[in-house]
């Protein structure tokens, strides 16, 4: 079945001027233009933005081919995460990405590209509630599905049929995958990828895969891949300088789009529209992103060291505490991990007297909508004494709690 595109980005008739200029440019024709109000064509440039702006919705080219070569090369190394029968690395082509400011960014556009007001996409719970505000402001309902733990955490792959064959099924748009999702830091197995991509392709709806956990296995299991690249569905994947860098201050995401060749068309020829409305990608972030590349590699390496050390801390101090009452899920990948502590205690009470006592704060489990009472989630990046220091406070929290 066809992807439904929103009505905000129709098609759009070319007139006999722009017919003309495509047509002068197919033969060669440089042509001038009387209204050019690009002052860097002009010899206005600053000499701190020495560049000359091309406006180029897809973000400088240059920059394009850099991020495609560095992951084409990522793609084939992570090969050892793969799904054995699923799709093999290939070579990402700079034409498929879409340079913008951050993965939030990323999901806005997306929604404007195949969203109404009044449609909905499928988000995972527990989850960030970045999805749920951005669609808000788009006008767009975000419909849970569950995931489920038992042991370790599996998408409710019956439950999303049920919601797209449902009463608002007919409005669904997107389904969004987390890979691996936070904070249960669960990735998408093969299985559920299977089935996933064929209701996708089934019910007409395209498929955004947020991967910007993806580089940081932890606890996990085989046969886990990324979506991007995914080719039976129209597939949007997102990743940026945030996570790969632990760099959100540099402020650089994209999307990679693949799936059938007339959906992947279409889907670019709309999202060029919105892309050059905002044209977000800055000369001066794009002139640094090779020597931003160059350092990705190490830098996601450190802060894999970090996390996975500080998870075997997490796990040590949890064996070791006599009253053992506090427990960590299994977290495959990601920053985060979730504790579990007893449900007699109410998540408020835990942290605000942990703000009380020790002057410390989290999330607790009912800002990701997990189902029951009795979770919170913590960082696996903070200095491992620092971290020592925040475990031991939760633990002495609840054992203070249930001892009054």
């Amino acid at each position: 079945m066809t992807v439904h595109f929103s009505k905000r980005v129709g098609p759009r008739a070319l007139n006999p001027i722009a017919i003309a200029e495509l047509n002068a440019r197919g033969r060669g024709v440089a042509l001038g233009k009387l209204n050019d109000s690009n002052p860097t064509r002009h010899g206005l440039s600053s000499v701190e933005v020495p560049w000359t702006y091309s406006a180029e919705p897809r973000g400088p080219h240059h920059a394009r081919e850099l991020l495609a070569r560095h992951l084409t090369q990522l793609h084939a190394m992570e090969g050892g995460f793969a799904m054995t029968d699923g799709p093999a690395a290939s070579e990402v082509d700079p034409d498929d990405l879409y340079l913008l400011s951050s993965t939030s960014e990323a999901y806005s556009w997306l929604i404007k590209l195949l969203c109404d007001a009044g449609d909905a996409v499928l988000a995972p719970k527990p989850g960030y509630p970045l999805i749920e505000s951005i669609a808000g402001l788009e006008c767009v309902d975000a419909i849970e599905y569950q995931l489920l733990f038992d042991g370790s955490w599996m998408i409710d792959v019956a439950g999303i049929e049920s919601l797209l064959d449902g009463p608002d099924g007919g409005r669904i748009r997107a389904l969004v995958l987390i890979n691996p999702n936070n904070p249960s830091g669960s990735y998408v197995k093969p299985g559920e990828r299977e089935r996933i991509v064929e209701l996708c392709r089934d019910h007409g709806i395209a498929l955004i895969a947020d991967e910007v956990f993806f580089g940081y296995p932890l606890e996990p299991f085989d046969g886990n891949a990324r979506l991007a690249g995914e080719t039976g569905v129209l597939t949007f994947a997102l990743d940026g300088f945030s996570k790969m860098l632990a760099a959100p201050n540099a402020k650089v995401g994209w999307i990679q789009v693949s799936g059938p060749a007339d959906d992947v068309a279409e889907a670019k020829r709309r999202l060029d529209v919105i892309a050059d409305d905002y044209l977000p990608m800055s000369d001066i972030i794009a002139s640094r992103m090779e020597s931003l590349l160059a350092v990705a590699g190490e830098q996601t390496a450190l802060v894999l060291e970090r996390v996975r050390g500080n998870l075997a801390r997490l796990h040590g101090l949890l064996d070791a505490d006599p009253a053992g009452l506090v427990s960590v899920l299994r977290a495959e990948g990601g920053w985060n991990v979730l504790l579990r502590f007893p449900s007699v205690i109410d998540e408020n009470e835990l942290v605000l007297a942990m703000i009380e006592n020790h002057h410390l704060t989290s999330q607790p489990g009912y800002f990701f909508d997990m189902t029951s009472n009795g979770y919170l989630a913590i960082s696996l990046l903070p200095e491992p004494d620092e971290f020592e220091s925040n475990v031991r406070a939760v633990l002495d929290t609840v054992n203070r709690l249930l001892g009054e």
